[in-house]
């Protein structure tokens, strides 16, 4: 297939998004509709990694720019994504800080993984969590001096999205739209709560601010994006004749619904596919059931099967058949959002050879998905009677144990056999 002229060039666009997590995801996603927005000239992001320097080193020397190469079956698709302006290594704070103070600054979004908001099973921040606590002490201090005066500065995400948010009280700047972008059950509501509840230990004045100095969107996020090679600079060379050291790899779908108010503003994110909805539970709790439920039980199971890749394990019959009856059990609590297309339509996607989707990398934080993907299917199944052989089968395969997992199934003594059988039959 031909390359992909970029629909926007890149210019000087006013950093008005701050991104936290810069990755493979983001550049696909967020990035993208971004950049492919009709108001895209009015919206730069500043994008902090997460773990990686390098990443933030090898796109500031490529202006922000980058390769979007969607890999469909029959051949790939190039594209030149602009919409990132500054990247930022995540350990730099005190810059986060400075930006989310910033009265040009309208966003703030977020792909920084469920685990790493460090919530508590039953919502809100973990507040036995040696991070957490350390962070509210810090905030604390902080709180009492200026911000960003010290040594140290927060560990967590939300302990550092508060101090931004402290020096964007202290600014009078305008409301500011939270956008987390990560797999979490109402990750909005999930986020403000945990927001205010730790604004709560740190400050007074902070938590009375929240209500009104920020918005916090809830969104469902969809896009298949693998971690890549180093081979893939000399493809995407060899097909474009550009260099780059930053591609990213995906999937032709791409799916965005967000529900929230922007009182600051945002990118015409509509133009570009994205839908915004008075509802987004249905979306999202569609998404993370089918999509990510189905990802979650094959991480577990084709790894033990000796496959690495999500489609390896898709078309293996056994595999396949296990995530058909996860995704009984789950369609059977869902409302009609075209569930029958919606499942076939998964199905093409995991079954595209061309996508390597690591099974390994979606493996990673499996406790976090299993209870927010499998547990509460799981849940229901049994609440209805019913023996939930397909969420057994995910639990089985995960190798903790199901105290650990949920303590009401580990309760239920038919379930827990139910899970036992299927370990057995492994």
């Amino acid at each position: 297939m031909s390359p992909l002229l970029s629909r926007t060039t890149p210019g000087d666009r006013p950093e008005r998004i701050v991104h936290l997590g810069l990755g493979a995801f983001h550049r696909a996603h967020q990035a993208w509709y971004t950049d492919r927005a009709a108001n895209a000239a009015d919206w730069g992001i500043v994008a902090f990694t997460g773990r990686s320097v390098g990443l933030a080193e090898r796109l500031t020397a490529q202006q922000g720019v980058y390769t979007l190469v969607e890999r469909a079956p029959e051949g790939d698709r190039f594209a030149t994504v602009a919409s990132i302006v500054r990247a930022v290594p995540g350990t730099d704070t005190l810059e986060l800080t400075r930006m989310l103070g910033q009265p040009r600054t309208a966003l703030l979004t977020l792909t920084v993984t469920e685990a790493a908001y460090r919530l508590a099973p039953g919502g809100g921040p973990d507040l036995s969590d040696p991070a957490v606590v350390a962070d509210i002490e810090l905030l604390r201090a902080f709180f009492r001096v200026r911000v960003g005066h010290g040594a140290t500065v927060p560990g967590t995400v939300l302990g550092r999205t508060l101090m931004g948010l402290e020096a964007r009280r202290r600014a009078a700047a305008p409301p500011l739209a939270i956008v987390p972008c990560d797999n979490l059950a109402a990750n909005g509501e999930a986020v403000r709560l945990a927001l205010e509840t730790l604004a709560e230990q740190v400050s007074p004045e902070l938590r009375d601010w929240l209500p009104t100095g920020i918005s916090v969107v809830s969104t469902s996020v969809d896009r298949i994006t693998p971690r890549i090679t180093a081979e893939e600079t000399g493809r995407v060379q060899a097909a474009t004749g550009r260099r780059d050291e930053a591609p990213v790899v995906t999937e032709p779908f791409a799916d965005w619904v967000l529900c929230g108010d922007f009182p600051s503003g945002r990118p015409a994110w509509e133009s570009a596919g994205a839908r915004f909805v008075d509802d987004i539970g249905p979306w999202e709790t569609r998404k993370l059931w089918l999509l990510n439920g189905a990802h979650t039980l094959l991480a577990a199971t084709g790894l033990g099967r000796g496959h690495s890749t999500v489609a390896q394990a898709f078309t293996d019959p056994a595999c396949r058949v296990q995530v058909e009856a996860l995704w009984d059990e789950a369609c059977r609590h869902l409302p009609d959002l075209q569930l029958d297309d919606y499942r076939s339509a998964l199905a093409d996607r995991f079954s595209n050879p061309r996508i390597e989707h690591r099974l390994a990398q979606i493996a990673e934080d499996a406790l976090t998905k299993l209870r927010l993907r499998i547990v509460p299917v799981a849940r229901l199944e049994r609440a209805a009677g019913r023996p939930a052989t397909g969420c057994a089968t995910a639990i089985a395969a995960s190798g903790f144990d199901l105290t650990e997992i949920d303590p009401r199934l580990a309760a239920d003594d038919a379930f827990r056999t139910t899970v036992q059988q299927m370990r057995t039959l492994r």
